[in-house]
């Protein structure tokens, strides 16, 4: 090999105060693992000195706990962008200790390019192998690699032992033109190919090799399938069946798209389980557990995804059967995987899940109480604004029923009832699609909300002052004002603010 090996800490050494750093992965797998707790390390150093060091972090999507949470330990990020769900570096962001760009996954890629982000001095990138001439094999993930690879100034590679040569082939990389220079993405359906199974960099900017030997996979699974859960899932089943039969959604049915956590695998059993949908494609941003289950058994006929989310287990038995699944996935650089254009075309069914929706259909995906910020928008627009039909998925109460997660208006809007067709709770199921305001709360109120605080919601709607939206601003948060000085929102009492009012 022409590139000279490294070690961690060798490679840390070359970062500097104030870089732009990139790195591979989208969640948290495929993200490089002994070179930036290096890194880290390094930050203590100088402080430790006297020194200021902080650097500038982007990446596909989150990361994980050996970037973003080593990183932030450390001090030693100055701005983060598109995406994180790391405990550490959302501490370090709600206290406004480091900044924090929030954007759409299907943009970052782009938006660099077109230099709004300034120059990449270096890119981190996990690989199962580079040869002579620049051609890589990428992990178990591949985010914005791509153009991280093409226009930063040095790359890094981690090779990591532990991914299998088998990986070979189930990548697809394309990159597509900008504009005015773009033309079609060629894809049709889930399972096209639109680009190459490797990824290329210059080999005179590759600056070094460091091996690891890492897990690959995630360390922890998904909270179990409850009660709960197991009713949401149920309802989507319910829903999908019955478009099917309404005609609105062809008998063939179309690819879905499913968010990452406990409701995802929820909604992933009961198709699994269902005997009314024929089996399916996915296209989508990630795949985790319940999705290799479905490749094995044949529901789920082919998974164009960014991200082989497994957890450490699924990811060892994934390989195990890499001869039966080699030819049923494809990861995508994330600006195809969620891009809009290809969304669009193919009709892909989006379910996302959501922290509140309002009685008129906007939903908060991103902040608790309008102000902390949990993990961020995500992919979850690219999907939502595109879909044949965006679902919006959540529990109907929180914590002992003190939480309904609808609300008179939602603390943070992140999608406006615009983008969104269905709200699916335990409850059940609130189509807002030809329903004017007024009709969308009633469907939200009576299908979506839980039985405690539907005389509530109710009672809300009565205090308008009118407009084609009835809200009222004295007392829209009025279920957050309780929740806050209370600890329960079934506190809320309208007419004591009426009163006062008068």
């Amino acid at each position: 090999m022409i590139y000279p090996v490294f070690t961690p800490e060798e490679a840390a050494e070359y970062v500097q105060n104030g870089m732009t750093i990139g790195v591979s992965g989208f969640t948290i797998p495929g993200n490089p693992k002994v070179i930036p707790p290096a890194i880290a390390k390094k930050a203590v150093r100088e402080h430790e000195a006297g020194r200021e060091f902080k650097i500038n972090l982007l990446s596909g999507a989150s990361s994980n706990d050996y970037t973003d949470g080593e990183l932030s330990r450390a001090h030693a990020i100055n701005m983060r962008a598109p995406y994180q769900s790391s405990p550490e570096l959302r501490k370090r962001i709600n206290a406004h200790e480091l900044h924090y760009d929030d954007r759409h996954l299907s943009e970052m890629a782009q938006e660099f390019r077109y230099g709004a982000w300034g120059k990449m001095d270096v890119a981190i990138i996990e690989a199962q192998s580079i040869t002579d001439d620049g051609e890589i094999v990428l992990g178990t993930a591949v985010g914005n690699s791509p153009t991280w690879l093409k226009y930063a100034d040095k790359v890094m590679i981690e090779i990591n032992k532990q991914i299998p040569e088998s990986i070979r082939g189930l990548h697809d990389i394309y990159l597509p033109l900008d504009p005015p220079n773009r033309r079609e993405i060629p894809i049709y359906s889930a399972h096209d190919r639109a680009g190459e199974p490797v990824a290329h960099v210059d080999p005179k900017k590759v600056l070094c090799v460091v091996y690891s030997d890492m897990p690959l996979g995630k360390e922890s699974k998904f909270t179990p399938v409850d009660d709960t859960t197991r009713r949401i899932g149920q309802n989507v089943c319910d829903f999908l069946v019955n478009e099917m039969k309404q005609g609105r959604m062809p008998k063939s049915f179309l690819p879905i798209q499913s968010g990452v956590g406990n409701i995802a695998n929820a909604v992933l059993d009961a198709l699994d389980q269902s005997t009314d949908i024929p089996p399916f494609e996915m296209y989508t941003e990630v795949v985790q557990d319940s999705v290799m289950k479905l490749l094995l058994s044949g529901r789920c006929k082919f998974a164009s995804t960014c991200s082989m989310t497994f957890s450490h287990e699924a990811m060892m038995e994934f390989f195990d059967h890499i001869d039966k699944l080699h030819d049923k996935l494809l990861m995508r650089p994330s600006e195809i995987s969620n891009n809009p254009e290809v969304i669009r075309r193919i009709g892909v069914i989006s379910m996302n899940t959501a922290i509140e929706c309002d009685i008129f259909g906007n939903i908060n995906s991103s902040h608790i109480g309008g102000t902390r910020l949990m993990n961020g928008i995500g992919g979850s627009g690219d999907f939502t604004r595109n879909a044949y039909t965006s679902i919006f998925l959540c529990p109907s109460i929180k914590k002992d029923d003190t939480i309904s997660t609808i609300v008179p208006m939602v603390t943070h809007v992140d999608h406006t009832v615009h983008s969104v067709d269905i709200i699916i709770t335990d409850q059940g199921v609130a189509d807002l699609r030809a329903k004017d305001p007024i009709q969308a709360a009633e469907e939200i109120i009576e299908h979506a909300a839980h039985p405690v605080y539907r005389p509530l919601l109710r009672e809300y709607l009565k205090l308008s002052k009118g407009g084609h939206i009835v809200q009222n601003l004295d007392y829209a948060l009025s279920f957050h004002r309780a929740l806050l000085k209370d600890g329960d929102m079934r506190k809320a009492d309208f007419s004591k603010f009426l009163a006062d009012d008068k």
